[in-house]
């Protein structure tokens, strides 16, 4: 915890003592405000952000339990501690102060060693105070998140698995003898969801791993390469040759430049990226998959293809699982979304960032960075 990261608001109407607790505050690398009456203690938390406030309770017209009161009126300074510097040390004006907000109090003529000890304890505790209510923000953020991501995931698995059942029951029950092309039909429906619904449960745990650190992080040098040639020939063999869509190599970087990054995790990048472009690419279109020399150290890579697109309201759901954003392709195959929120993840693990640039009915391309090696 770094003390010049507070700041402390002085109020009393005597300037000596305004600039003696200033000069102690300051000489501990805690930057002050002052102000010698209650108005202007209003107007300075006001335009300012203030840790904490020494605040005197003897001062002409708004006194020091008046300037409390105001002060934790406004949300604010609600929660922005207030200690008293008082000449008084009887035990009702000191639990006055209390009743009115404050936290504890400093009788004049004040040691400046106690004084010290005071605002550090409360700058401590209001701090920590601050980063237990951040922690609870984003920890409910989260939950919320992942209650609704896994509402999303539930409802994607129950789709295949219903027609997996349907279909099942169908050629078990049914006593008729169907033709080869209604078999071919029906085995075919049922090969589609089982392989949906293997690839979303690779996704899942695959994102789950990496929710909970479970994933080992390697980063090592490369061939880029050899790691595009890798995803594209199996990708051509198994998906893009059953839609007739070409991928075209487009390797522009020298032959001698290798990136540093996880492998692992970057032909998980690439093979989302390159199964989202031939899910929404037409029977017939092409896809490029490609790097370049991008910046001073970095490699950029691209995935590009002739499909369908995103509208410019699309674009903004990508990569946040909140959204659950997902759609079907050109031969309506089904998504999650999920595969993108798992190539923004690992791309910025590994130290670059990740971007889409598409139009609709126009194609899309979807860049990401790495450092080079």
């Amino acid at each position: 915890m770094e003390q010049d990261s507070f700041t402390v608001l002085i109020v009393d109407d005597i300037p000596e003592n305004l600039q003696i607790v200033g000069n102690i505050l300051n000489e501990n690398n805690i930057e002050s405000y002052a102000a010698l009456n209650g108005k202007q203690a209003l107007k300075i938390v006001s335009e300012a952000k203030i840790d904490l406030i020494l605040l005197d309770i003897s001062m002409p017209g708004m006194d020091g339990y008046e300037v409390c009161k105001k002060l934790k009126e406004n949300p604010k300074t609600l929660n922005v501690p207030i200690i008293f510097l008082t000449a008084r040390s009887q035990t009702e004006d000191v639990i006055k102060g209390f009743e009115y907000g404050g936290v504890d109090y400093v009788v004049k003529p004040f040691n400046p060693i106690e004084l010290l000890q005071r605002v550090n304890t409360h700058l401590k505790f209001k701090r920590s105070q601050e980063i237990i209510q951040n922690q609870m923000e984003q920890l409910e953020s989260l939950n919320a998140t992942k209650d609704k991501f896994f509402s999303i995931i539930a409802h994607d698995l129950k789709n295949p698995f219903n027609a997996l059942i349907s279909v099942s029951e169908l050629l078990l029950n049914s006593g008729e003898t169907f033709s080869l092309e209604e078999n071919k039909r029906f085995i075919g429906m049922i090969y589609d969801s089982s392989k949906h619904t293997l690839n979303l449960l690779q996704n899942l745990l695959t994102w789950s791993r990496s929710q909970t650190n479970k994933i080992p992080f390697n980063p090592t040098s490369f061939d880029i390469k050899a790691l595009i040639n890798d995803v594209t020939t199996f990708h051509k063999f198994t998906l893009a040759d059953a839609k007739q869509i070409t991928i075209q190599n487009e390797i522009l970087c020298p032959d001698n430049h290798q990136a540093i990054a996880d492998r692992e995790m970057i032909q998980t990048v690439f093979r989302n990226l390159l199964s989202n472009a031939i899910k929404f690419t037409p029977k017939g279109g092409s896809i490029a998959i490609g790097c370049k020399s991008y910046e001073k150290d970095e490699i950029l890579f691209y995935v590009r293809d002739t499909g369908i697109g995103i509208t410019q309201e699309n674009l903004g759901k990508l990569f946040k699982i909140e959204e659950g954003f997902s759609t079907r392709g050109t031969d309506d195959e089904r998504g999650t979304g999920l595969g993108l929120i798992l190539c923004k993840e690992f791309v910025e693990k590994n130290g670059g960032h990740i971007w889409v640039e598409s139009e609709n009915e126009m194609g899309s391309t979807f860049y990401f960075t790495l450092k080079k090696s």
